[in-house]
């Protein structure tokens, strides 16, 4: 007969590994970006453990976000980290990016032929906190051959700039452009402003011989094209 003792022993909970402790008993695949992200940072900030800072980065901002990033200004603008992590940031993304760069005719690469595929393709951004225009760049055969976050904050016809919008498309050879951007309040329905984007864009990408497809809305689980509304 087991002794009570014992018994108490067993009822316990198993301790939850840290993140380093995690990664060496079962393996890098094993964690969560922001257990990852925990990883890289090392430390928090006082009165945010590292494991909440790095979850809180990760739900205002999304991974795509923070690898879009190019430069230190721009991380230490839009996440609000000190000098050290922002570092420790950039070049955690940039050494990501230089090792596994996906080949051209990667076989994962994804094609986009509805709204749907879109909303489908960009899961990530149906939960962020902070409003973002996101771009996602097709070749010939509308397969996705880069995604880039273009901004972060209010979507404005005065903030979004078109050429931080098409250079990509020019610098990957896209043939067309997709954006779409969150409403973190819960309602899809196009704004005047989200409107006067498209127009915009869609104007600009003319003139470049670039083609403006579609404009999404993401919100939650649902979503508006407004290209099936007629604006584009």
């Amino acid at each position: 007969m087991k002794s009570a003792k014992q018994s108490t022993r067993a009822a316990e909970p198993a301790k939850e590994l840290m993140p380093r402790e995690k990664l060496a008993a079962l393996g890098p695949g094993a964690l969560t970006v922001a257990e990852l992200l925990a990883i890289i940072f090392g430390t928090g900030r006082r009165g945010e453990p590292v494991k909440e800072l790095a979850g809180r980065i990760l739900r205002e901002y999304g991974a795509f976000a923070l690898r879009d990033a190019r430069t230190l200004a721009q991380v230490q603008r839009e996440t609000g980290l000190p000098l050290v992590k922002s570092c420790q940031l950039l070049a955690c993304f940039e050494l990501g990016a230089r090792l596994f760069k996906p080949l051209p005719h990667d076989k994962q690469a994804v094609t986009i032929r509805t709204p749907q595929d879109v909303f489908e393709f960009l899961t990530d951004m149906r939960s962020l906190r902070k409003e973002q225009l996101r771009g996602l760049y097709l070749n010939a055969r509308n397969v996705v051959i880069h995604q880039e976050t273009v901004s972060i904050g209010t979507i404005t016809a005065n903030l979004v700039d078109a050429k931080e919008v098409f250079r990509p498309a020019l610098e990957y050879g896209a043939i067309s452009v997709i954006i779409a951007h969150n409403h973190p309040s819960g309602n899809p329905e196009p704004s005047d402003e989200d409107i006067a984007v498209t127009a915009q864009l869609s104007h600009a990408g003319s003139i470049l011989s670039v083609r403006l497809i579609d404009h999404i809305i993401i919100a939650g689980e649902s979503f508006v094209s407004l290209n099936e509304r007629g604006v584009v």
